[in-house]
Parts: structure tokens; sequence; C-alpha cells
């Protein structure tokens, strides 16, 4: 079965290429950025066979009220399975030495949009009893030592594990499942440009991680929900 799909974070590495995998499952793709992204968004959707382009901020209520009409309008039906790819990264500093706003831009980025977007999603999802909803957290949700030196980006991603294997428990009755998915280092062109010594090979590939975000919103795994499913590589 075919399905609207919304990728947020979509104009990203990981995102993009979550976006063609399912796309490649025949499924349409709501491809959902910040403002900025615009230009990828439309270039990803040109390569897409059914996809529309919703840019803006995606922490708020406004850009999602005005999004969710639209895609149903352009795709057809209403979103019915979700990978939430959207967040950022800040750090380097203990968390005592780092700027103010560092803690307000990862809660904002990683943490506030995963809230927006469910607020948005869940409801028709809810409605029809039927849908599937992907967050992408990190490993640091669950080794929060491994973040060191970006307590900030490390709390907003074990509170995005957190809020989604909360939110698993109060849908699950209602036909829908939430997982999460925690990626350690992925192998990235700014995770190759940033780190020029390590060794890639040893990274989570993106099309292996697209895959598994595939997995957890199809049919096929009907059964999982409430998983924060660790993506480590050989990292």
């Amino acid at each position: 079965m075919t399905d609207v799909a919304v990728v947020t974070g979509a104009g990203g590495a990981l995102g993009a290429e979550v976006a063609r995998t399912l796309a490649g499952q025949g499924h349409a793709v709501a491809l959902v950025d910040t403002a900025r992204s615009e230009e990828r968004l439309r270039l990803l959707a040109a390569a897409l066979p059914r996809a529309s382009v919703v840019a803006g901020d995606i922490a708020a209520a406004a850009t999602w009220a005005e999004a969710m009409p639209r895609i149903e309008r352009e795709l057809g039906a209403p979103p019915a399975m979700a990978a939430l790819v959207a967040g950022g990264w800040r750090g380097g500093k203990p968390l005592h030495e780092s700027e103010d706003d560092v803690w307000q831009a990862m809660m904002t980025s990683n943490l506030e949009t995963v809230h927006q977007s469910l607020r948005a999603l869940l409801p028709p999802m809810v409605a029809r009893r039927r849908g599937s909803v992907v967050v992408v957290g990190s490993r640091v949700a669950v080794q929060p030592a491994t973040g060191a030196g970006a307590a900030a980006y490390t709390a907003s991603k074990a509170a995005v594990v957190a809020l989604a294997q909360a939110v698993a428990a109060e849908v699950l009755e209602s036909g829908v499942r939430v997982n999460a998915v925690l990626p350690s280092t992925m192998d990235t062109p700014s995770n190759r440009a940033s780190m020029p010594k390590a060794d890639p090979s040893r990274w989570v590939s993106l099309g292996s991680a697209a895959g598994v975000v595939a997995f957890l919103l199809s049919d096929a795994a009907r059964d999982v929900s409430g998983a924060a499913l660790p993506l480590y590589g050989r990292s």
C-alpha cells in the first residue's frame, strides 16, 4: 500500500535520503524544512515522482496549520507516515562555558520541531486509526556521557526520545505507532569535512539509516512501537 509520507529535515543529507527511499517504495512525499532550504527541497521534489514542498519554521504551529491541508490537497490524502529528521548540533564547550543561546537553539531545533510536528501529524492519524512516525534521536540520548562537550544537544535528544516513547504509549490503542532511531556518527559530507582524519567506513551510512527508518514506517514493522533502535555502525 502506498501512502503520503512527511519527511522533516528533507533538505539535509539524511532527510533527503529518507525521502528518496520512501519515494522509491511508491509513496508520495511531503518535503519539509526551513525556508533557507527551499531551493534544495524543490530540486529534490523535481527528482521524485510525487512530492510537495513545505518551507518554513518547523517549530511553529502556524507553519503546520498551513501545511497540513496543503499537503492533503497536493498529494491527495493526509499523511499516514512521518519521518522527523529535523534537528541540529551545536557544541564544543562544557555547559558552564557555553553561550546562553546554545541551549535554546538545541531545544528549538531538536525538541520543539518534533513537538510541533507530532501535534500536527497525530490528530489525522488517530482519527483514521492508522499511522506511523519515526523520530531521529541520537546515541547520546541513551549514552549521555558520550555527549560531553555538547550537553545542550545531548539533553535535547534525550528529551526527543522520551517524548517519542511517551507519545507511542498514548496513541498505540488508536492504531498509530511511534518509534525512534539512535544514530551515532553519520557518513555525511559535512561530517567528512569536519573530521577529515576519521574513517567514515565505521560510520552509519545514509542508505542504511534510511532503510531502517523506512522499515519502521512500514506495515512490516506493525508490531513495533515505542522502540529506540541503535544505529551505531562500528563507531
